[in-house]
């Protein structure tokens, strides 16, 4: 995974590639500063599965923004969902195949220069009905995603502007 940070417009773009099925992704962006970033982040499904919703999960120093001026939106998702306290959002309603790359846009206020934070996907068990896996989507929502083993990524940042 790479970065850009325009400084300027205080925008952030990082892009990537996912080829594990069994871990969550933690992810820590060196930021030129603290503040408010837009995000645009963009990776591949490497893996051999369909992802039909992904969770980003902040650190104690970050929270995701959710008020009317602020967009969230994915490509491959039609939905979102930012719990009350800010520190977790989840895309879902769409999905992401196996060599698909997925594009999500959100903002990120963070105190500190090296905000973290972790991605988890799920993906439909084959052998569940689609009224069990609408089930499982929607708990999955409203309580987050389990977390799993985790594998670390420190993203480089070049900085614009």
């Amino acid at each position: 995974m790479a970065g850009v940070a325009d400084l300027r417009r205080r925008v952030l773009m990082i892009s990537g590639a996912i080829d594990t099925v069994d871990h969550d992704v933690s992810v820590c962006v060196n930021l030129p500063e603290p503040g408010l970033w837009q995000v645009i982040k963009s990776e591949t499904n490497l893996t051999d599965q369909t992802w039909i919703a992904m969770q980003a999960a902040t650190d104690e120093d970050s929270v995701f923004v959710n008020d009317a001026d602020t967009l969230v939106m994915s490509r491959q998702f039609a939905k979102s969902f930012i719990t009350p306290d800010q520190r977790r959002l989840t895309f879902h309603g769409g999905e992401v195949r196996p060599g698909e790359a997925v594009v999500k846009m959100y903002s990120l206020e963070t105190t500190g220069r090296r905000p973290v934070y972790s991605y988890s996907r799920f993906s439909p068990v084959a052998t569940d009905s689609p009224e069990k896996t609408a089930a499982t989507l929607e708990r999955l929502i409203a309580e987050g995603m389990p977390q799993r083993q985790v594998i670390e990524v420190i993203v480089p940042v070049t900085v614009i502007g």
